[in-house]
């Protein structure tokens, strides 16, 4: 059976006019947000609860703020509940500083982290978020069926340690059960005064919010209205980007499955219903571009069989027909995928206003499988905002919790520690320039060396992050919702979730694996220039060795499906894989890499000097796997087939990949037969732009004009206008394929 609703031709004009107002309506109140109080609440709250210990305290903190969040009805609503995020905040001091104190910690127990972050060899702090949750419980048992769960848990704690988490989540199931009631209670008073041509629509939200998420969901409308219910508590505990529904697709096709079977609803009635539940997302992160909440559509069963159903197609389909940018939604690819579905994604992709990602099921489980996860588990993954790959609902939030600047290393032993920038040296570590190492394989031994002293470091501090995390911010609600906290009677970050693997990025390695391989070729093999010359010619920016310059530059690259330097990039990244495997967290989980490079391709260019492969000082680097734009001279299909040659399967956390398409060539049957070859040869995420050089130009000299112009940056699509001007610029200079 044909699965779309529309016509490839009406995907982008597929809103009702009821969607089309709604959606004008949201944009108002999106930009002109009320107060932001809860994080006021949270605090008066606190300390007001002083004397009592102090994970109670937390948990009803939460639990009064949670049920002192605002309730807003808005005209002509079908689904109720609105959250603001981005309202002007309420002046309060924040009582759950973890950061704060994590920072310190790291201080006092890991000074060398100081330096590695002042030369920005990488990021500091720690980011919390990125991860998914089970929402589905709440559809399946109902905040009842929950709480009846923890209840019955906490009559037989495995020890105290467990009783104290089971009263936690208590506290915060029924405060957030006592918010919904007070919708129950508004609509109720809406439809006790409300206009005729209102009292259908009021009766049938009060019946249904009269119901869920109390109990379990019996339809699509009450498992819609319950999701979105959840989620909007849940946020408001973990207020971070990243944080995202997840499989949508999956989790609520049953119920609307059984309506169409019933006759109770058709598929255009769940698309205008998608409509309103996206443009309701979107309102409350009007203007938030990477703020990323991921919507994953398609992919596979437990047992690999595809799950595509018709709602994968609607989601898409709604995204496609909406001015928003949020949700994010990508399309997983599964074994066997149907041609309609792919052809979707061509669509998605040449049409779709640069929001589309495309993730294939095949290559990405089996890296999951390598990293040691179930094949069950590993069907279950989804993006955790921008594309950390991880299985829905089974892993503690330290996944997007920085990134590495991997050329900044080889930098550092090429100098001997000296930062090309500055001139200053590290002085955590004794490191001899080019010139002390013999051969080659001395000098990669050291860039091996060093990257692991610096990556074990900032493991060893996203240890102390997730310790600081489990004392100070254990997120009770959303722990109750992950795989395994209920069975181990603990929070996520406290050894509750099936997985306490960290996440980061390691930024880069296109250029690291170029200069490392022009070092072998110039100064090792081809004897092009003495490991004195390269040093003083990188010293000086290349100022008065431009001869020197050109001739690195004819060096071959990585992404010119040249053997010597494909083997390179994929031995360079699999040191860094190797390294991220073997570091152990402190609840026996293990780092990955999840490689994508969000905004920093020209922050952490900049941080550079000139480089071994022939580029000036400030160059920035190249988007994640894909190859430097510089280097992709023999077409897209090379490149390609050059990322594919790396060695994916080490990277559980996710591969990405950019490819800036001409518009004049992207049609989308060359973007399907490209997508086709890039999901044989086992690529992990596609995503790009195909929007014309010369309207970004003109973005950039009449930005008044072009507001709603969308752009891919790195993980995530946001307004081309409201981009700094680096990273304007260096979306313009990426290279466009063409035919």
């Amino acid at each position: 059976m044909n699965t779309l609703t529309h016509t490839y031709e009406e995907l982008t004009s597929g809103a009702s006019p009821r969607i089309k107002r709604l959606e004008a309506e949201a944009r108002v109140r999106g930009k002109n947000q009320p107060p932001y109080t809860f994080v006021a609440d949270l605090a008066k709250a606190y300390y007001e609860l002083e004397g009592i210990p102090e994970h109670e305290r937390q948990a009803r903190a939460f639990a009064i703020a949670i049920e002192q969040m605002p309730v807003y009805l808005l005209p002509d609503e079908r689904i109720a509940g609105v959250v603001y995020h981005l309202g002007e905040r309420v002046e309060t001091e924040d009582p759950f500083r973890w950061h704060e104190a994590a920072d310190k910690i790291t201080a006092e127990a890991l000074p060398e982290n100081a330096e590695l972050v002042e030369l920005n060899v990488y990021t500091d702090g720690a980011a919390r978020g990125h991860i998914t949750w089970r929402w589905d419980f709440i559809l399946q048992k109902g905040t009842e069926g929950l709480l009846k769960e923890y209840r019955l848990a906490l009559e037989n704690p495995k020890d105290e340690k467990a009783a104290e988490f089971y009263r936690c989540v208590i506290y915060l199931l029924e405060a957030f059960q006592r918010w919904c009631d007070k919708h129950t209670a508004a609509i109720k008073d809406a439809l006790d005064n409300c206009e005729p041509r209102d009292r259908a629509r009021l009766q049938e939200l009060f019946e249904i919010c009269s119901r869920v998420p109390r109990y379990p969901a019996r339809n699509f409308r009450e498992a819609l209205q319950s999701f979105w219910f959840q989620h909007i508590a849940v946020m408001s505990e973990v207020p971070w980007g990243g944080n995202g529904p997840g499989r949508m697709d999956y989790f609520l096709w049953p119920y609307l499955e059984r309506d169409i079977a019933e006759g109770v609803m058709t598929l255009q009635d769940a698309r205008e219903l998608i409509d309103e539940l996206f443009i309701r997302l979107d309102e409350g992160l009007m203007d938030a571009d990477g703020w990323v909440e991921a919507v994953v559509v398609g992919g596979s069963d437990l047992n690999g069989s595809p799950s595509i159903n018709p709602l994968s197609y609607i989601i898409v389909e709604s995204i496609m027909g909406l001015n928003v940018l949020h949700p994010s939604v990508y399309m997983r690819m599964p074994e066997n995928c149907p041609d309609e579905f792919l052809a979707l994604a061509a669509h998605y992709l040449t049409t779709g206003r640069n929001r589309a990602q495309i993730l294939n099921d095949p290559a990405i489980i089996k890296a999951m499988e390598t990293f040691g996860m179930s094949k069950e588990d590993a069907a279950m993954y989804t993006c955790g905002g921008c594309m950390e790959i991880t299985p829905q609902g089974m892993n503690s939030d330290l996944l997007f919790a920085g990134f590495q600047n991997i050329p900044k290393t080889v930098e550092l032993v090429i100098t001997g520690g000296e930062c090309l920038l500055t001139g200053r040296k590290l002085k955590s570590v004794d490191l001899p320039p080019l010139t002390h190492y013999k051969t080659f394989e001395d000098f990669y031994k050291a860039f091996e060396n060093e990257l692991a002293r610096e990556l074990n470091v900032f493991f060893r501090r996203l240890d102390v992050y997730s310790e600081t995390s489990a004392e100070i911010r254990p997120c009770y609600l959303q722990s109750s919702m992950i795989l395994d906290c209920l069975e181990q009677g603990r929070s996520m970050h406290d050894g509750g979730a099936r997985y306490h693997d960290y996440g980061s990025s390691p930024m880069g390695m296109p250029n690291a694996a170029d200069a490392i391989f022009a070092v072998k070729k110039a100064v090792y093999d081809d004897h092009i220039c003495t490991a004195e010359e390269l040093l003083a010619a990188l010293r000086a920016n290349f100022e008065g060795y431009e001869e020197l310059r050109l001739k690195l530059r004819s060096i071959p690259k990585y992404g010119q499906q040249n053997p010597e330097a494909d083997a390179m990039a994929a031995r360079v990244m699999g040191s860094v894989c190797r390294i991220y495997e073997s570091y152990r967290t402190r609840w026996g989980g293990r780092a990955k890499p999840v490689v994508l490079t969000f905004v920093w391709a020209p922050m952490l260019g900049s941080q550079l000097g000139a480089t071994a492969d022939g580029n000036f000082a400030g160059t920035p680097i190249a988007q994640s796997l894909t190859p430097q734009s510089s280097s992709m001279t023999e077409g897209i299909t090379a490149a390609i087939g050059s990322y594919t040659s790396m060695p994916l399967n080490l990277v559980a956390g996710g591969g990405s990949s950019m490819w800036d398409i001409d518009p004049q060539w992207a049609k989308p049957e060359v973007v399907e037969s490209l997508l086709r070859t890039f999901l044989k040869l086992g690529g992990h995420i596609w995503q790009g732009n195909t929007t014309d050089v010369e309207e970004l130009i003109k973005a950039r000299e009449k930005p008044e004009d072009y507001q709603s112009l969308m752009v891919r940056v790195g993980g995530f699509s946001a307004r081309f206008v409201a981009l700094d001007d680096e990273l304007q610029k260096e979306i313009i200079t990426r290279r466009r394929h063409a035919g």
